[in-house]
This record gives structure tokens, C-alpha cells and sequence, in this order.
């Protein structure tokens, strides 16, 4: 076939998608397809509307590749292309809104305050119902670009200034200690299956961007080190996350297991997770038998069907 992979854009999380679509080039042409990559440009569309191809591969993360506008325009100029259409897309680049989904379908999730910078007052702020320590995040940014973990008053009204840099609405979440995983979930309409569990220890004292992303940033341990009972309501509760959000082909869904015993906590949905040497989604396929030029063409398969 002939493939175009796009990757690179505009978002904060470019550097990481350069490495994605570089490793997605790779595998599909030694899967001896011809392909084409494009470093995208929300500007420069005239390249994706001249695009002559069988199949679009989206290797791109964040605003203006994960979350439905390029899709709707795919859509509109019907190239077939990789992972879940506009709606899906959108929904789970919104993490106040995805939140809702995953309510909806009984899966817990943290306590959050939703702050829009119109409306945005210190006074807000002033007295938190799940107190210290606090998530601050950018409502639709991924890899933990613009991520606090406020340990104090101060340190909550700085992270929200900064998390404002990147996003107009900002999300602050009670903290839930535990064991970060992630289930990477793959398949068609009535056949989607979760794959084995990640857990993910990060060297830093967080999972932040460099422990995702450099070289022994983390360790991943596959399948995760955790009783039968835990790993199949993971499971289950990414498949249902997935479906809630009417997510197609592939996605990962994160979670954080409490040491309590008590239910996991599902962070968000990635309908585009990384693709680079160090991602998760990889070394959850590689466990089920799947190399990675074998894991791209189940996902050119897949959407071919969708």
C-alpha cells in the first residue's frame, strides 16, 4: 500500500511525535509498503488535500493531530486513516468532559476542580475539598506538559498560572498515590481486547516527560505486578473506557492503583500514544507476540475494517 504517515505538528508534544513517526516510517517499510511522511503543518493543509495514498497513519500527539480537527478533515476528503474518527478523538483530548464518560460507565475517578481562565479568581482556589498534595494540569495537553503536583496554597496558584500558559481551561485533581499502569487496547467493533498490563516505574519521583521519554526514564514491568483479580478489572475498565468514548482501532488507557486495595483510578484516555523506542503501547504488544512491524500492520488491518 501506500502510506502517508504524518507526525511533527504543532503542539507542545512535537519533539515526541517526531519520534513516533519516525519509528512508524520504519515498521511499515519493512512491512514493504511505500511511504510517504509528512511533517504537518495546520497551515500548510494544501500538502494533506494533494495527499495520493491508500492510507493515512497519524504518528502526531496533541492539539491539532489527537484531537478530532485533523480527523474531520480526513474525513472530509475521505482518506481512510489509522485510530478513532472526530468525536472519539475530541472527547478524550477533554479531560473534564472524558472524566463524565468514565462516571457514566462506573469506573472511578479522581475529585477535580475545573478552572476557565475568563472566570478564574484566587478566591477559588482558597480552600481545596481534597486538600494536599494537588494535580494541576492543562485540560488538553498529554506527556505531562504543564503538570504541577502543588504541595501547598503557593505552589497550586503558581502551577495554575502555568498550566494557563499552555490551555484556557485548567483541571486540578485530588493526588492518588500508588502504582502508575497503563492497558493498551486494540480491535474492531465487537472484538476489541485489552492487551496485558504496563506498570510503570518512573526513576524521578513522578512520571513526568522525562521519565516517559528519555533512556531509562522508567521501567516498565509487562505483565504488571499485580494480583489476577486487580489486572482483569483493569482490563475490563479500559475496554469500557474505550467503548465509552466511542474510540476505534487502538488506544491506552491510564490508570493509578491505590495500595489500599480500594478501585483503580483512571487517568485519561491516549488515542494516539506514543510510538517512540520508550512508549507503553509498544511493550504491551511485544508481550502478546506482536513486533512492531507486526503491531502497525494489525492497525492498518483493523482500520481498513473499520
Amino acid at each position: 500500500m501506500k502510506i502517508a504517515v504524518l507526525y511533527g505538528g504543532v503542539s507542545a508534544e512535537r519533539e515526541v511525535s517526531l519520534s513516533t513517526g519516525k519509528q512508524m516510517m520504519t515498521a511499515l517499510q519493512e512491512k514493504g509498503h511505500e511511504v510517504v511522511g509528512v511533517d504537518f503543518h495546520p497551515d500548510r493543509l494544501q500538502e494533506i488535500i494533494a495527499l495520493d495514498v491508500d492510507m493515512v497513519v497519524l504518528g502526531l500527539h496533541g492539539k491539532y493531530g489527537e484531537d478530532g480537527r485533523l480527523q474531520s478533515v480526513l474525513d472530509m476528503l475521505k482518506l481512510p486513516y489509522v485510530g478513532s474518527g472526530v468525536m472519539a478523538s475530541a472527547l478524550a483530548m477533554d479531560k473534564a468532559r472524558s472524566k463524565q464518560f468514565f462516571q457514566g460507565a462506573g469506573i472511578r475517578t479522581a475529585k477535580e476542580l475545573v478552572l476557565d481562565r475568563k472566570l478564574y479568581k484566587e478566591a477559588q482556589v482558597e480552600t481545596l475539598e481534597f486538600g494536599f498534595p494537588a494535580v494541576v494540569k492543562p485540560n488538553h495537553e498529554g506527556s505531562t506538559i504543564g503538570l504541577t503536583i502543588a504541595q501547598s496554597l503557593a505552589d497550586l496558584k503558581a502551577g495554575i498560572e502555568t498550566a494557563f500558559k499552555h490551555d484556557t481551561t485548567v483541571l486540578v485533581e485530588e493526588f492518588i498515590a500508588g502504582t502508575e499502569v497503563t492497558v493498551a487496547v486494540m480491535g474492531g467493533k465487537g472484538a476489541v481486547r485489552a492487551l496485558p498490563v504496563v506498570e510503570i516505574v518512573p526513576k524521578n519521583t513522578y512520571y513526568d516527560y522525562e521519565s516517559k521519554y528519555a533512556a531509562g526514564g522508567s521501567e516498565h514491568f509487562v505483565p504488571a505486578r499485580l494480583d489476577e483479580a486487580t489486572t482483569a478489572l483493569l482490563q475490563k475498565q479500559a475496554v469500557q473506557a474505550h467503548e465509552a468514548l466511542g474510540c476505534e482501532v487502538y488506544s491506552r488507557v491510564d490508570f493509578i492503583v491505590p495500595p489500599d486495595g480500594s478501585a483503580p483510578v483512571i487517568l485519561e484516555v491516549n488515542t494516539l500514544p506514543g510510538m517512540t523506542p520508550t512508549s507503553l503501547f509498544p511493550d504491551a504488544a511485544r508481550e502478546i507476540g506482536l513486533s512492531y512491524p507486526d503491531m502497525m500492520e494489525e492497525l492498518i488491518t483493523l482500520s481498513l475494517n473499520k
